[in-house]
């Protein structure tokens, strides 16, 4: 999927959906039928009004006073792949099944990704 010019929210709803099999006829809840996304472009997400300098990421480092905190545009600056991740991994279960379709999004800034047999050649 490519993520330029998309607006954050709405495209992490889509991933979300695909990670979790919703599009199948298949689709049952306590079982992983979702298929595997890969998302390219990730620095050219948008995001409306004023999240970019009022959005705030937390992260701890598990010691004392080690409560980090990032606005979205730094985040989307330094890793953009977190922001999207992020946003997916909210609208996914609170379980291990949801942990286990995390790690099916493949998250790339750029427009270029390792993953050979999804390349296109319709040139």
């Amino acid at each position: 999927m490519d993520a330029n010019n998309r607006t954050l929210g709405r495209f992490s709803s889509e991933i979300a959906r695909l990670l979790q099999g919703k599009h199948k006829p298949i689709y049952v809840p306590h079982m992983n039928t979702g298929d595997y996304v890969i998302v390219v472009n990730a620095e050219k997400i948008q995001v409306t009004g004023k999240k970019l300098d009022q959005k705030i990421y937390y992260r701890h480092s598990g010691y004392h006073g080690g409560l980090k905190e990032e606005t979205l545009s730094t985040v989307l600056q330094k890793h953009p792949e977190r922001a999207i991740k992020h946003s997916v991994k909210g609208m996914l279960p609170k379980n291990a099944l949801g942990r286990r379709m995390l790690s099916r999004l493949k998250i790339y800034a750029g427009d270029a990704h390792p993953h050979q047999a999804q390349i296109r050649n319709d040139q």
